[in-house]
């Protein structure tokens, strides 16, 4: 049984046992987990407490709780993916979200920069993987995409057959690394001779650029992405409550 401290609220407590569990595999993704009172009981708190921690991680998407059936390790299914964490749109649809295609990845292996090295809490010269293709709406090119992650993380996933349009459906499901949350930083930029070639934009428009760390279960940094996007057809939308 995994020990409980007592410095911080007692659903505090089990949440942090459950989020270790699933860090480290104990429950994989799309397995159910035991009953509240099957927990309840092992940990030695009160099913309520269970509850409250099992809701806390239903709100940050680590589990699914279904009526009847149970409380589920979350899975990064293509789906579920796109619309949690790419959040463009076309102009003036509410904020529809859109789901984009991607063309095919082009990788390589290289030595981090000093810059991606910080991001990532990376030592100097850590080797990591670039992933840069072109993701399509409505068949047009509209975001350039680069993503760069540690190879210790995501070994030999430069020699994947085929990366799907979502990545963090298989960071999970080949790599057990569950990416629970996003952190972007916005800005307007013009476009360059990359832009050009990649997007079709004419050098100085416009371009939105979005850069991006996830984090992984467990806290670590486990990818930096920036896209840089054509406005003249998508804007990004976020719900403010």
């Amino acid at each position: 049984m995994d020990p409980i401290p007592d410095f911080q609220p007692l659903y505090k407590q089990v949440y942090d046992v459950l989020v270790r569990r699933i860090a480290e595999g104990q429950w994989q993704p799309g397995q159910v987990l035991p009953s509240e009172h099957a927990l309840a009981a092992e940990l030695h708190v009160s099913q309520g407490t269970v509850r409250k921690a099992l809701d806390t991680l239903a709100a940050e998407n680590l589990v699914q709780r279904h009526q009847g059936k149970g409380t589920y390790v979350a899975e990064h299914t293509q789906e579920h993916s796109l619309f949690r964490f790419f959040r463009l749109a076309r102009p003036n649809t509410d904020g529809d979200r859109i789901t984009p295609e991607s063309t095919d990845a082009r990788c390589k292996r290289r030595v981090a920069t000093a810059a991606e090295a910080a991001r990532l809490h990376l030592p100097k010269g850590a080797t990591v993987v670039e992933i840069k293709r072109v993701r399509l709406v409505d068949g047009k090119r509209a975001v350039s995409e680069k993503a760069v992650v540690p190879l210790k993380l995501f070994p030999e996933i430069d020699h994947q057959d085929a990366l799907p349009n979502t990545l963090y459906s298989l960071y999970q499901s080949v790599y057990g690394v569950n990416i629970v949350l996003a952190k972007e930083e916005l800005s307007a930029v013009l476009a360059n001779q990359s832009d050009e070639k990649e997007l079709g934009i004419e050098p100085g428009s416009p371009v939105l650029r979005i850069e991006r760390i996830a984090l992984s279960i467990n806290g670590e940094r486990a990818e930096l992405r920036t896209s840089r996007c054509d406005t003249r057809h998508i804007v990004y939308a976020i719900d403010v409550s």
